[in-house]
């Protein structure tokens, strides 16, 4: 059995001892959060101060409210949602939380989009992974789908065959992709936790683009998920959440804790970390692009932070041919839009045009018809490769801190599918060129909301480790949450 009740029960006890900025505040304690957690609600509905249907109502209330202005779901689920929370048969660390799941996933009774016009007559899903039993499992209750972008390949969620998602913070602004939806909904307080899933920065781009905390797991960490065809399984799945003890607590809900597990469970990490840490700082992209002075800035601070915490903190430069690894990346991501391409193709009996597909998922394929044969089982081998090299990179430190985009969140448009495709390349590799490299290498990254712009926008800073060392990116979390906290700040669409 993929799931663990053992881990859902140390989940369970360990989470009202866990610190956070959202416990109740002390007269010398952070400013308060605008809004609770899910760890808070879950709380309340234990101790019965409140209930799961009142709970689902209300989240059901925001979400009517808030969704013409941000559009961060793609289908709902209401009825059925206030059906199993009156059932009053759940249990579980998150008993009774209102949540969504991203339409990459199936979910049994709902249908899967996957952001694109191919699907518009798809029928309700019957059948749903482990992975997503465990958020059942946990106790959620599931209000509906949120958006992402077509088949989660753009850093924004603006799919032409459907409305743009809208960053809460600013609604001119993306709110990131492809986990887009989800940020968008937490941030503007929808729900409090929302799946994400990210293959090359699709959790972590959301979480700094809207202010929220996004922990990227170790590759083959979690329950079992939808595997890739793509010779390297880059993918992985976690939420976005405001406080590290959601996303801990999940964490412990869902990783694997089976004989075959690639790793030892961490169960609840509830405590900041107390070990001092080598950090090094990476600037500059592999492009060779300096970021954004705004990002520039949230990195240079989140470093003075992590000395003050009296962490030992350097300089260092990616050890791998940037722009080769991003060629590379390239070929392989558009190899997976090829795949998909020719599905489409096979299952209409004709090749689809800008009409069903967006013009970026198209031009991607038709890159690779044009590449050599030889093209794609190259960069394979250089990107295996890179595994290697990343891995003796993080002997020499504990953490790498870096941007986790070039730009704070940029305006709508910018990095859209319509875009022409050279141009959208060219701004592509300037903007995202800091988090696909843990997506291969398969190890653990987050991003932590420590800078908001002059102009009002979040900018968060990437940490990442070596693969399996969640336990010491919570714990440093913890600390950061502690010494500069996020909780209190509101977007100004918002619940």
């Amino acid at each position: 059995m993929y799931f663990s009740r053992r881990g859902l029960l140390a989940a369970t006890a360990a989470i009202a001892a866990a610190p956070s900025a959202f416990a109740k505040p002390k007269s010398s304690a952070a400013p308060a959060p605008w809004t609770p957690d899910a760890t808070e609600l879950a709380g309340r509905v234990s101790r019965k101060e409140v209930s799961a249907a009142e709970l689902v109502e209300a989240a059901i209330q925001r979400i009517e409210t808030l969704q013409p202005q941000v559009q961060a779901l793609v289908a709902s689920d209401f009825e059925r949602a206030l059906d199993k929370a009156k059932a009053g048969k759940l249990s579980g660390p998150f008993a009774g939380v209102p949540f969504l799941v991203k339409d990459l996933d199936p979910y049994k009774g709902l249908r899967t989009r996957y952001g694109t016009r191919v699907t518009q007559g798809a029928k309700p899903d019957k059948e749903q992974t482990a992975y997503i039993d465990a958020f059942d499992a946990a106790g959620l209750i599931t209000l509906g789908k949120s958006t992402t972008p077509e088949y989660g390949f753009l850093p924004t969620t603006e799919p032409m065959g459907f409305l743009p998602t809208r960053n809460p913070w600013n609604t001119k602004h993306s709110s990131g992709g492809s986990s887009g939806g989800a940020a968008a909904a937490v941030a503007s307080g929808m729900v409090a936790i929302a799946h994400a899933s990210d293959g090359g920065g699709s959790i972590r781009i959301p979480a700094a683009n809207c202010g929220l905390f996004g922990l990227k797991p170790s590759r083959g960490r979690m329950i079992p998920n939808r595997p890739s065809s793509w010779g390297i399984d880059l993918s992985v799945s976690h939420v976005l959440t405001h406080s590290v003890r959601d996303s801990a607590a999940m964490f412990a809900a869902t990783e694997r804790t089976d004989a075959s597990a690639p790793f030892k469970p961490i169960g609840m990490i509830g405590q900041p970390l107390k070990k001092k840490l080598r950090v090094g700082v990476l600037m500059n992209g592999g492009t060779g692009l300096a970021p954004d002075p705004e990002v520039r800035t949230a990195v240079e601070n989140a470093a003075k932070l992590l000395r003050d915490l009296g962490h030992r903190v350097e300089p260092t430069a990616l050890p791998i041919d940037g722009a080769q690894f991003g060629q590379d990346f390239t070929v392989l991501w558009a190899s997976g839009a090829a795949e998909l391409v020719a599905g489409v193709t096979k299952a209409m009996g004709r090749k689809p045009d800008a009409s069903l597909l967006e013009p970026f998922t198209l031009g991607m394929a038709e890159l690779v018809g044009k590449l050599p044969k030889d093209a794609l089982p190259a960069a394979m081998q250089r990107l295996n490769a890179s595994m290697g090299v990343y891995d003796a990179w993080l002997t020499r430190y504990d953490v790498i801190l870096s941007p986790v985009l070039g730009k704070p969140p940029v305006e709508l448009g910018y990095v859209a599918g319509w875009v022409p495709f050279e141009e959208l390349q060219a701004r592509l590799m300037a903007y995202v060129g800091y988090t696909p490299v843990q997506n291969v290498a398969g190890a653990p990254a987050m991003s932590v909301p420590l800078h908001w712009t002059a102009s009002g926008l979040p900018v968060g800073v990437q940490l990442a480790g070596r693969a399996g060392g969640e336990a010491a990116l919570l714990g440093l979390a913890y600390q950061l949450e502690a010494a500069q906290p996020w909780a209190h700040r509101q977007p100004p669409v918002s619940a």
